[in-house]
């Protein structure tokens, strides 16, 4: 008999990481740090907090060309090898980065290394020129405790995203 709940797993079955430069209060919605958990909706839009967003950041939202998703994608496929991640999906959009990973490291630092090796990738093909990082503010690692889970956010990424 397999156990159903989940104080028997010592740790999730894989992480749904999301990074990019996606602001919170966007039109489609957000997920923040306190409303991160896996089948739950999107923060609704709102205007206020994507203004106050904005004006925290540095620098304009990058939005990744094709050439940049493909590195982003090609660098998170070679570090999931290295370091004997499982790695279920990968779709780089243009405004963020979507991901399903199983690895035996805190998610926040799978996110981590997929943020820095991508970075890394992107400046080593000459589509980054800039010394500072892509991306914005930290993003969401969500924890995926369930099959169902698991299986539901690989079919958002790969099927749900659009063209």
């Amino acid at each position: 008999m397999s156990p159903t709940h989940l104080e028997f797993f010592e740790r999730p079955l894989a992480f749904f990481i999301t990074f990019g430069t996606w602001l919170h209060g966007d039109a489609r919605g957000s997920i923040d740090r306190f409303h991160n958990r896996y089948g739950t909706p999107r923060l609704p839009p709102n205007v206020l907090r994507e203004r106050y967003e904005r004006s925290q950041l540095k620098r304009r939202p990058l939005r990744l060309s094709q050439q940049q998703r493909k590195v982003v994608m090609d660098a998170i496929k070679e570090i999931s090898m290295e370091k004997g991640w499982g790695l279920w999906a990968v779709n780089a959009r243009t405004t963020h980065v979507h991901t399903v990973v199983t690895a035996d490291w805190d998610g926040k630092k799978v996110r981590s290394a997929l943020k820095a090796r991508a970075t890394k990738n992107m400046g080593e093909q000459g589509c980054w020129r800039e010394d500072y990082s892509p991306w914005a503010g930290r993003g969401s690692c969500r924890k995926l405790w369930r099959h169902e889970d698991v299986i539901n956010a690989v079919v958002y990424v790969k099927y749900e995203q659009g063209q």
